[in-house]
């Protein structure tokens, strides 16, 4: 029993630091995904989703020192019954999810490895099997070395995770596991492998309309309508697959410019997918860049979800002289972790991507 204990001690320990490590590079997005598990389709908790970015960041080192303090054996009784609530409730979360169809990644490990609602839902019950060994048979438990420096270990434990943390917030994601990474020629991955069946996506786009709330549906293309945009949800029909990149369309007033935008030499792109919410501090940063990027040949644009009337006020407030398109709001987030951010294209490929903070960091 002891040799089973610590096996699962081992397996269970380095899979919640993994875990937590994976999410903790990417807390904007990990706080993206506990948005939609707290809105009103799913959970119904709409009051936590302002905290959503603040529960993130503690939940994912918690769970990555979690798994530190059972590796080394601190406060077996704490961390045994910390890892037994945990693991309860994620997998509740990961069976409602999957029974109900409510979400469709859970995001356990971010976008670096994706599963299914039901392939969570196992890996949870897998998980739960190895630490209720943990749990009732907490004796095995011994440290690894001696107790007195216990404390010092998860102490430097969290200050390493919270300056980790404060790093990539500040900046980007350390390690980007998405198709709009540096290098990737984005035209590419709007293909599907060879033979590959494609899957239909359907987006049903929610504006206010003159008081009334109404949802106008579209397979991929912002719709032309007068309104306050208040969201967008895809449903996919079937099981087949989709490319990588599958919701990357840009429309402006003259329509669809997607492909005039990717095979152009030299873009700046400049990113803020909400523009209520885009940090303005960013917008000197913003300004200076455009302004640069268009003298030395750049076509500059702007990438958002937010309508027109955001547009010309951030316009006039910062005295910005490019024009603001429509892109899918979580396409924009996904493209990069900042509101906003910046990338630069050539003939489709990402050679740089920053956070407005580096924007001086921006070769042109």
């Amino acid at each position: 029993m002891k040799a089973i204990v610590n096996i699962a001690r081992i397996l269970v320990g380095v899979l919640f630091i993994f875990s937590g490590f994976i999410k903790l590079n990417d807390p904007v997005g990990f706080s993206y995904k506990l948005q939609e598990y707290f809105s009103e389709p799913v959970l119904d908790l709409p009051f936590l989703i302002p905290f959503a970015l603040v529960i993130a960041i503690l939940l994912v080192i918690f769970e990555l020192v979690l798994g530190i303090m059972l590796l080394i054996g601190y406060a077996r009784k704490f961390t045994s019954w910390s890892l037994l609530l945990m693991i309860i409730f994620f997998t509740f979360l990961t069976f409602y999810s999957a029974y109900f169809n409510k979400v469709t990644d859970c995001g356990c490990f971010g976008d670096a490895i994706p599963l299914t609602p039901w392939e969570s839902f196992y890996k949870d019950i897998i998980l739960l099997v190895l630490v209720l060994i943990i749990f009732f048979n907490q004796k095995f438990i011994n440290p690894i070395f001696p107790v007195k420096y216990h404390k010092w270990v998860i102490f430097a434990s969290f200050m390493a995770c919270f300056a980790f943390c404060y790093h990539v917030l500040m900046h980007l994601p350390v390690l980007d596991f998405r198709p709009y990474k540096i290098g990737n020629n984005i035209p590419e991955k709007m293909q599907l492998p060879q033979g590959a069946e494609k899957a239909e996506v359907t987006y049903s786009w929610k504006f206010k309309i003159d008081g009334e709330e109404k949802i106008i549906k579209t397979n991929g293309g912002y719709p032309q309508v007068d309104g306050e945009f208040l969201g967008v949800e895809t449903s996919q029909s079937g099981e087949n697959a989709l490319a990588p990149i599958h919701d990357f369309v840009i429309e402006g007033k003259e329509g669809d410019i997607t492909q005039e935008v990717l095979s152009a030499e030299k873009v700046l792109l400049i990113v803020a997918y909400n523009l209520r919410s885009t940090e303005k501090d960013g917008y000197e940063a913003v300004k200076a860049l455009s302004e640069n990027a268009r003298s030395k040949g750049y076509r500059v644009i702007g990438l958002t979800a937010s309508g027109e009337e955001f547009q010309n006020k951030l316009k006039k407030e910062f005295d910005l002289t490019f024009d603001f398109y429509q892109t899918d709001e979580t396409a924009l987030k996904t493209i990069v972790r900042s509101n906003p951010g910046f990338l630069t294209l050539e003939k489709g490929t990402i050679t740089q991507k920053k956070h407005w903070f580096d924007a001086s960091d921006i070769e042109l």
